[in-house]
């Protein structure tokens, strides 16, 4: 342990509200987030932890970096290059958080300012930690950070908001990387991010760990992932470490029965089963219909550059002339990186932004330019599953009330009718006891339970289409294995169609019919899953493919 570069003893974490029930003498037991947990980390390694939502990955990270709430219960040790954290003063915390251990958070937005541009963000960050350094200095030492996870230059200015989901990440990735830290704390960094980005940000990561000897502790729900890049694994189960060891002998030959468990939530996704998908039958006439559909953006100018009429105007074709047919039953898959237009084009689909051009016809019926209550009725039919589930639920809600909104909106259901609608509903998604869950709030969740209350919302109106982005990017293997369960189970029973986009090319085989690769706001590819994965065509669909870590072998139960 003396060269140990990271070592947790015997650490356990209990948050405020976790106090339990009381016990046989009255007094109040603990309820321990994380419990007993050892664990060592050396010089160089890569360590993969994973586990269900709310195992206690998270909470671990956070409470070796001592960034849990004050009033949290903590015992035991955690020791970095034999220093104790918990024994830091303010002044030498401040130093440690940055220069010697940097976390990147499964949120982007916990990091990012909104009313800073990234430029900014940078140059705050090395100002504070290396304040020698010139303006000039601090911004060729940012941008090359910022190429590094392929950020170019020219969005230097931009502000959080300009960029999508993926891009911001690598935005905290860049900024998790600008001081050189000794050991990256990673908590779910490539969730928002396609298959082609994350393998070029961890590809980048575990090649930093070898160069400068910097440790890595990837907190992850994807065994694939793990299995690809760490050296170890660790499982968490229950806030507890039930199994830990070399990553290879992990994955195919589990001892505990909870990882047993999770591989074979994983390989069931992840080895293709001909026999378990039936050929789509193509409908006579689409559910959806995009004829030459575009949004464009147009970046404006400075002043100067509008004063002197120098410089031209500059246009993002986010949504460039798709046309796409949408069939009844169908679940249709939209591939590609992060910024290629996916949410963009699922936006604009549900009127959320106006199309630049275009049209599209949902139900026999152009919706393109409807008067608003006219689209409020037609969305009734067709909801969204948001990649982040904090664009869809209200802080100040309980869960119930915000599942329960639809319903009371569209004037489908009383409040009683609606409470007991939203009972079941939770327990289909897996959110039990349903009381308790019922009257949470949103920032009393995990991730993962957020996205299932995201999922509730949108299945509660019973519609004819879900557009699902990035629906399971944060369940661990398990939970979204019962959340996809639950989708195939629905779509039979309600006769639902999926628009399903995701960056998971092994999720969309094993959930889709039929798959449209997208890039630079186009359609690259279109065909069925089988075509695509077998026989791809183009050169863009062929690099996702060869991009994408599978889990190719089944372990030893």
């Amino acid at each position: 342990m003396t060269n140990a570069l990271f070592h947790i003893e015997h650490l356990r974490v209990a948050y405020p509200h976790q106090r339990g029930q009381a016990a046989a003498n009255g007094e109040a037991t603990i309820q321990w987030a994380v419990d007993d947990v050892t664990l060592t980390l050396n010089p160089g390694e890569r360590l993969g932890l994973v586990g269900e939502s709310g195992c206690g990955k998270s909470t671990l990270g956070r409470a070796a970096m001592r960034l849990l709430p004050s009033s949290s219960q903590v015992e035991g040790h955690v020791l970095f290059n034999g220093q104790s954290v918990f024994d830091l003063s303010p002044a030498e915390l401040r130093k440690f958080r940055g220069e010697a251990v940097s976390i990147v958070f499964q949120d982007p937005m916990t990091r990012l300012d909104p009313l800073m541009t990234i430029g900014e963000h940078c140059l705050e960050t090395l100002q504070a930690h290396q304040p020698e350094l010139s303006k000039e200095e601090a911004k060729t030492k940012a941008i090359a950070t910022l190429e590094a996870v392929k950020i170019p230059a020219n969005r230097w200015s931009q502000f959080p908001h300009e960029f999508s989901g993926g891009m911001r990440q690598r935005v905290a990735i860049a900024l998790a990387l600008l001081l050189n830290p000794k050991l990256i704390v990673a908590d779910e960094p490539t969730t928002s991010l396609d298959v082609t980005v994350a393998a070029q940000i961890l590809k980048e990561l575990t090649r930093l760990c070898q160069e400068r000897n910097m440790g890595l502790v990837l907190i992850s729900h994807d065994l694939a992932l793990v299995g690809e890049y760490c050296d170890r694994i660790a499982v968490m189960y229950q806030g507890k470490v039930v199994e830990t060891g070399n990553t290879q002998d992990i994955l195919k030959n589990p001892q505990h029965s909870y990882t047993q468990m999770l591989l074979q939530a994983a390989l069931r996704i992840h080895v293709d089963d001909p026999l378990a998908r039936a050929a789509a039958e193509a409908a006579p006439a689409p559910l959806l219909r995009l004829d030459n559909l575009r949004k464009h953006y147009m970046l404006e100018q400075n002043f100067v550059a509008r004063l002197l009429n120098r410089q031209p105007e500059n246009v993002i074709k986010a949504v460039d002339d798709i046309n796409l047919d949408l069939y009844p039953g169908e679940i249709f898959g939209l591939v590609g990186e992060s910024g290629c237009g996916k949410s963009t084009l699922s936006r604009t689909i549900l009127q959320l932004i106006p199309p630049t051009a275009g049209r599209i016809n949902f139900l026999g019926k152009d919706i393109t330019g409807l008067p608003r209550t006219e689209l409020q009725a037609q969305r009734r039919q067709m909801q969204m599953v948001f990649q982040d589930p904090h664009a869809c639920l209200n802080p100040l809600m309980t869960v119930g009330d915000s599942i329960a909104d639809p319903l009371l909106i569209h004037g489908l259901a009383t409040l009683d009718a609606a409470r007991e609608q939203v009972k079941a509903m939770l327990e289909r998604v897996g959110l039990t006891p349903v009381e308790d869950y019922y009257n949470r709030y949103p920032g009393d969740l995990s991730g993962g339970q957020q996205q299932r209350v995201a999922i509730a919302r949108a299945l509660i109106t019973r519609p004819k289409l879900l557009i699902c982005d990035e629906p399971v990017s944060m369940l661990d293997a398990s939970v979204q294995a019962q959340v996809l369960d639950l989708m195939l189970e629905l779509k039979q029973e309600f006769d639902l169609t999926y628009l399903f986009i995701t960056h998971d090319l092994w999720l969309a085989r094993f959930l889709c019919d039929r798959i449209a690769v997208m890039n630079a706001g186009k359609i690259v590819e279109l065909g069925t899953t089988e075509q695509i994965f077998n026989h791809p065509q183009h050169p863009y669909t062929q690099t996702l493919l060869q991009a994408a870590p599978l889990l190719a072998h089944p372990p030893a139960i």
